[in-house]
């Protein structure tokens, strides 16, 4: 099992790992083995984002309805976050409920976290004289404050998305 992604926390399950075979794993550290296996993907799973003030992550692997929302400890299944038609090696979540997927392809998702809809959608825009291969998100988070969205993508550049006032 090659594992792409991991994140820890406080509580159990403490560590959960995404991996090219598929599988979600929840970790019991005590017990130094796996607590629960989720196999709800149906590709590698490339990325793992927790809430960070509800008890609950998302997965994403390439595919249709390919982002899940589960509660922890148990990893019940909550709901699919539909409609990003790419592959999301990263994607983030901030404490009031915006979840941010960044695609292969240089999309850009907004959702409700509660919810799983999205509510707004931009396209990354390359640097000049890239190529436009080149407009892919491949890293991407919240600055301390859970305002600021940074990502990185394969142009080479890091860009700064802040929240829109009304």
């Amino acid at each position: 099992m090659t594992v792409a992604d991991i994140k820890c926390q406080e509580s159990d399950p403490q560590v959960i790992t995404g991996s090219m075979d598929s599988t979600v794993r929840l970790w019991d550290l005590a017990a130094g083995k796996t607590m629960v296996t989720l196999m709800h993907h149906k590709k590698s799973v490339r990325a793992l984002a927790i809430h960070p003030t509800e008890y609950s992550f998302a997965s994403s692997s390439a595919g249709s309805n390919n982002i899940k929302k589960w509660k922890c400890p148990e990893g019940a299944f909550v709901h699919n976050f539909s409609s990003h038609n790419a592959i999301t090696n990263m994607f983030s979540v901030n404490a009031e409920g915006v979840f941010f997927s960044g695609g292969d392809n240089g999309t850009l998702m907004f959702w409700d976290y509660n919810t799983g809809t999205p509510f707004q959608n931009l396209d990354d825009v390359p640097q000049p004289s890239s190529l436009e291969v080149e407009a892919g998100i491949f890293c991407l988070t919240f600055d301390m404050t859970r305002i600021w969205l940074i990502t990185g993508g394969t142009d080479k550049t890091i860009k700064v998305y802040a929240k829109q006032s009304q």
